[in-house]
C-alpha cells in the first residue's frame, strides 16, 4: 500500500503543477529534492512571482525510521519505527479576488522493532480561504467535494465537512480559517472498509482538487482590485499563518520529526500584515466574508442570490 500511495501523489503532484503553471502563463514551479537524515525524503515544488499566483507549493514527502520521542507519546505507543508519505499543497494567489487554497493526502504506517506493522491509516482534506466571497465559488467547491465523497458512502461529506469546519478554526480569533470543504484523519480498517477502499476514496479526492479549485481561479484572475483589497487580502493572510503555526497538526507532526523546514514553512504567504484591532466597516464586502466565518454554511444547499 505504502508503495502504491507513494506512486499516487507523484503523479498528482506532476498533474497539479502543469495545470497550475498552465494557468499561470508565466512562472514555472521550481523543484527541490531533498533528503532526511533519519531516512527518506521529498520532492519539494514552490512557485513564485508569477501572473496569478504569488506564492505556491505542491510537496511531496516519504520519510521513515524510529518514530521520535514527542510522536510516541502523542500516539500513546512506545518504541517503534514508522513510514509517512504524502502530498501537500498551499496556493496564494496574487489577485484577492481568488481564493487561497489548502489540501494534503497522506498514509502513516507504524511498526514494532520485528518490522511488523502494528498500525496504518490514511488522511487528508481539502479546504478554501478566500479574501472576498463569492458564493457560487464556495457552493462549486462543495459540490465538487460533496460528489467525490458520495461515490463512496452518503455519510462521508457531512461528516468530513462537519470535521474541516470544526478543525480549521482560529479558536483564539473565534473565526474559521476559510470557508472549509473535507478534512478526515486516522482512517483505518473496519468491517465496512478495507485499506483499499480507503486508497480508493482519498485518491477519489485528490482526483478532485483541480475540478474543485481550476474554474474558481480561472473566473476570478482577471477581476480588478484595488490597493485597500490587496492591504484587505495582506491582513486576512496573518490569520491564516495564526492557524499554521499555532494549531495545525501537521505542522507541529512535521517540526517534531525532523521535517524539513523550508517544505514545512512554504504554506506561508510572502506578504502578509498585522494590523492593529482591525475591524472591516460594517455592512461592507470584506465584513460581510468575516460574518460567514463565524458559523459554518451549508453550501451544497445554500441558495445562491
Amino acid at each position: 500500500m505504502k508503495d502504491k500511495f507513494y506512486q499516487y501523489i507523484q503523479d498528482l503532484q506532476d498533474s497539479i503543477t502543469a495545470t497550475l503553471e498552465t494557468i499561470d502563463g508565466k512562472a514555472t514551479f521550481q523543484e527541490d529534492l531533498w533528503e532526511r537524515p533519519e531516512g527518506g525524503g521529498g520532492r519539494t515544488r514552490v512557485i513564485e512571482n508569477g501572473a496569478v499566483f504569488e506564492k505556491g507549493g505542491v510537496n511531496i514527502s516519504a520519510v521513515h525510521g524510529p518514530l521520535p520521542k514527542t510522536m510516541q507519546n502523542y500516539f500513546k505507543v512506545s518504541d517503534c519505527d514508522f513510514f509517512a508519505c504524502g502530498l501537500s499543497l498551499v496556493i496564494h494567489p496574487k489577485n484577492p479576488m481568488v481564493p487561497t487554497v489548502h489540501a494534503n493526502w497522506r498514509y502513516f504506517e507504524m511498526y514494532d522493532k520485528q518490522g511488523n506493522t502494528i498500525d496504518s491509516w490514511f488522511g487528508g482534506g481539502l479546504d478554501l480561504t478566500p479574501y472576498y466571497l463569492f458564493e457560487a465559488d464556495a457552493k462549486h467547491f462543495h459540490e465538487v467535494c460533496k460528489t467525490a465523497c458520495d461515490k463512496h458512502h452518503p455519510d462521508f461529506y457531512p461528516e468530513y465537512k462537519e470535521r474541516c469546519d470544526t478543525y480549521f478554526y482560529n479558536s483564539h480569533r473565534g473565526e474559521g480559517r476559510g470557508i472549509g470543504g473535507l478534512f478526515f484523519d486516522y482512517c483505518k480498517e473496519t468491517d465496512a472498509m478495507s485499506m483499499e477502499d480507503w486508497y480508493n476514496f482519498v485518491t477519489e479526492v485528490g482526483d478532485s482538487f483541480l475540478e474543485a479549485y481550476k474554474p474558481i481561479v480561472e473566473k476570478r484572475k482577471d477581476l480588478d482590485y484595488t490597493e485597500a483589497q490587496r492591504t484587505w487580502q495582506e491582513i486576512r493572510r496573518g490569520r491564516y499563518v495564526e492557524f499554521n503555526l499555532v494549531h495545525d497538526k501537521g505542522t507541529l507532526f512535521g517540526l517534531k520529526t525532523n521535517g524539513r523546514i523550508e517544505s514545512i514553512l512554504m504554506s506561508l504567504p510572502p506578504k502578509v500584515q498585522w494590523v492593529y484591532d482591525h475591524h472591516p466597516e460594517p455592512g461592507s464586502w470584506e465584513a460581510k466574508l468575516v460574518d460567514v466565518l463565524e458559523t459554518p454554511i451549508d453550501w451544497v444547499n445554500k441558495e445562491i442570490k
